[in-house]
Parts: C-alpha cells; sequence; structure tokens
C-alpha cells in the first residue's frame, strides 16, 4: 500500500472515494483505528480507506486556516503547511482589486487559497501549479469559481498573456520521506526571488509571499514590505511592487485578531526611523507584537507609546502609562532584581509562586531550565499547593543582566 500523496488524491477522485470522504464527520484521533476497521470490514479498500481518513485529517486540521470551505477542499500536508490562512489571502486579493487590477497569474498556486480569494472578488485568475498532485487539489478547490482556472505548468515558463498582476508564493519547503524542510536562501525557493524582481522591472502589478524570518538585507529596494501578525504568530512578510505597493510606505506592521486589523508602517527604510530615547525599568513594559518587531518598528512604537527603549538592540519598551495598544502586550512592572539564581529562589519561596511564567529577550537564559531550578515542585506541584501565579522577564540592560517581576494589565 503506498501513501505517496499522489496515490492519496488519485484514490480520492473517483466516485467511491468521494462519496466515502463526504461520509464521514470530522476526524478524531481517538476515534480513527476503529473508524478504519469498520471501513475495511464495509468493503472497502484498505488504500481507500488510508486516503480518506488521512484527508479527514488534514481537513480538520485545515479548518483554522479554511474554516467551513476546508470541509469540501483537497489537501497535502505540505500544500496545507504553506496555504495562506483565508482572512490574510482576502487582504492579498484586496490590494489587486483596489488597484484595479483584471487578471492575476498566481504562479505557484499551492492549494489555491489566493486564487480563491482573488475569485471571489471577481479578479481572474489563472492559477499555476508546477507539481500535478498539487495542482489536481487547486483545482477541486476552484470549482465553486468560474472566474479561475488551473494550469500545470512550470511557474517560471508560462506564458503570461493579458495578466497585469502577478502573485507569487514560492515553494519554500523541500520535501523528503522524513517530511518537510524549510529553505532559507531566497535564490533556492521555486521561483527564486530573482525570478519576481524580473517580473517587478517588467512593470506589472506584484505581489510575493515570503517567510516572516527574511532578512531585512534580503528585501529588494523599490518594494514594499509588510509584515502579517494573525493572533500573535507571525505568518508571513508580503513584497507588493508597483502598483500594489502604497506610495509612502516601505515597510508595515499588520495584525489580525479578534478585534480587527491594526497597522504600523513606516516610509523609511530599514536602516533609517526615529531613535527611540533608552531609560530605566519603571512604570510599565511592553512587550511588542512579532510583526513590529520583524518589521523593525520597535522605535516607532516606543515614541506613539510616549515611552523608551531598556536597551537599543532589544524589543522591550518602557513607558509611564498604560496606553490601551494592539502593536504590544502591556505588563505593570512590580519589582525589579539584578538576575541571579539564588536570590531568585528566595524570591520564589518569600512570595509562595508556584506557578511562573519566564519571559526572556537579549539573555541566553533558558526559560525551561530555570523554571526547573527556581520550582523544583514542579508547576503541577504549585498549582495543587494553590500557591501563586507570577510573571518573571528576563533581559539585560547594556551589560546588567535583570530581572523584572510584572503583571499583565
Amino acid at each position: 500500500m503506498s501513501d505517496a500523496p499522489q496515490d492519496q488524491i488519485a484514490q480520492l477522485l473517483t466516485e467511491e472515494g468521494w462519496q466515502l470522504l463526504a461520509s464521514l464527520g470530522p476526524y478524531r484521533e481517538d476515534a480513527s483505528m476503529a473508524l478504519a476497521s469498520s471501513l475495511r470490514k464495509a468493503g472497502h479498500s484498505p488504500e481507500l480507506v488510508s486516503a480518506v481518513l488521512t484527508q479527514s485529517r488534514l481537513r480538520t486540521k485545515a479548518e483554522g486556516k479554511f474554516g467551513e470551505f476546508a470541509r469540501q477542499m483537497l489537501f497535502t500536508q505540505a500544500g496545507l503547511e504553506q496555504a495562506t490562512r483565508l482572512n490574510v489571502a482576502a487582504r492579498h486579493a484586496q490590494r489587486f482589486a483596489e488597484a484595479g487590477v483584471r487578471h492575476v497569474a498566481d504562479l505557484g498556486c499551492g492549494l489555491g487559497a489566493d486564487a480563491m480569494a482573488l475569485a471571489s472578488l471577481d479578479v481572474a485568475v489563472t492559477a499555476v501549479e508546477m507539481d500535478e498532485t498539487t495542482a489536481a487539489c487547486a483545482t477541486i478547490n476552484l470549482i465553486p469559481f468560474p472566474h479561475a482556472t488551473v494550469v500545470h505548468s512550470d511557474a517560471t515558463s508560462v506564458p503570461l498573456g493579458d495578466a497585469d498582476g502577478v502573485w507569487l508564493d514560492p515553494a519554500r519547503r523541500t520535501t523528503s520521506t522524513s517530511g518537510t524542510k524549510r529553505i532559507w536562501d531566497p535564490e533556492a525557493f521555486s521561483p527564486p526571488l530573482s525570478f519576481v524582481e524580473s517580473l517587478a522591472a517588467a512593470g506589472r502589478a506584484v505581489g510575493v509571499k515570503m517567510g516572516p524570518g527574511m532578512p531585512h538585507e534580503s528585501i529588494p529596494a523599490g518594494c514594499e514590505a509588510q509584515w502579517v501578525s494573525v493572533g500573535g504568530d507571525v505568518t508571513e512578510v508580503t513584497l507588493w511592487f508597483n502598483a500594489v505597493s502604497r506610495p509612502g510606505v516601505r515597510r508595515a506592521a499588520l495584525l489580525l485578531g479578534p478585534a480587527g486589523a491594526a497597522e504600523l508602517t513606516s516610509g523609511e527604510d530599514f536602516d533609517g526611523g526615529p531613535a527611540a530615547p533608552v531609560g530605566p525599568v519603571e512604570g510599565f513594559l511592553y512587550e511588542p507584537d512579532g510583526a513590529v518587531i520583524r518589521a523593525g518598528l520597535v522605535a516607532d512604537l516606543a515614541l506613539q507609546l510616549g515611552g523608551h527603549l531598556l536597551d537599543e538592540h532589544i524589543a522591550y519598551i518602557c513607558a509611564p502609562e498604560a496606553v490601551d495598544t494592539p502593536f504590544a502586550r502591556a505588563y505593570r512592572i512590580l519589582e525589579v532584581m539584578p538576575y541571579s539564581v539564588k536570590s531568585l529562589k528566595s524570591w520564589v519561596k518569600d512570595n509562595g509562586i508556584g506557578v511562573l511564567d519566564i519571559k526572556k529577550r537579549g539573555t541566553s537564559v533558558t526559560p525551561e531550565e530555570l523554571r526547573k531550578q527556581l520550582l523544583p515542585g514542579g508547576k503541577a506541584a504549585g498549582k495543587k499547593a494553590g500557591k501563586k501565579t507570577a510573571t518573571l522577564v528576563l533581559t539585560r540592560i547594556g551589560e546588567e543582566r535583570v530581572a523584572v517581576s510584572v503583571e499583565p494589565v
């Protein structure tokens, strides 16, 4: 029996396979073995049973990105890992629609998330995918959208025709028998960053999704770089060229959460921007969202909060007042101590602390190891004893390491 993705998807693209998949409810790991046994007893082949259960598991996992749409879609493991969340794809599509782009070539469409979002805004989409199995999944996923067409081809050689916009989500992982592995070099992506730049040089509206850890020095001149955070998780940096880039915006941090969207932007290049003052640990401590940090906007945020940095190289901000901001988590500072395991042990004991949340920046301390040293009985033991919960922030100011006791605002 083969567990290769192409064999499993082929099993599903039969009348029996599709109907069987549609008959299953949400995937439950604890019930999967019993369900597999009953399906085989009902006369379904072991290959088909394996395929439908794998797909059922992927659909359930995909609900976090695609919501109820996941129930009608087909997925591969690698495709789901890289797929854009639907609410983020809607933001991408909105850029092209607002720029007046009529036809987008989605080069390396994967499972079709961005193509779905574009087509839902009545933008014509030619979705190109080189991997045959992934292209088959995208074809199924885009059936409800008459404005979308899937082409099984190499993204770097397909004719673009009348497409006035191009969207790319380059493959940033390699797949092997042991799973998937992330690639870090933009020129090793498929297609590479240089290909993206050549498309932009031709004048088309171009957007490309990259990994959020992309270093600033790798970001081309003349584009807008927008880091996106969903519920505090930094998911991507999107590079926007030509008609889909915004005048006066070089870098941005877009935060999407239950309360809606919030964005911090700067027109300055990565080596520019304002300098924030540096000061003591006092008042309220702010922990900026990862997108703000990635976009190099910590100093901008510090000035917005009327605060200062603890160290010019560390992303912690202090301000005298508690300011409601979507761009950082705020903590009230209770106590500042020099970092010493011995003194922190005494502090934990004297304050009756049984559960300890440890955060750190700018120091090599491992929170898990330190917690074991400070709470020998473990977190669970502290809870049972009804002891206090505390939050400790470890950082440095210049060469001095400090421990700051805080409580969330």
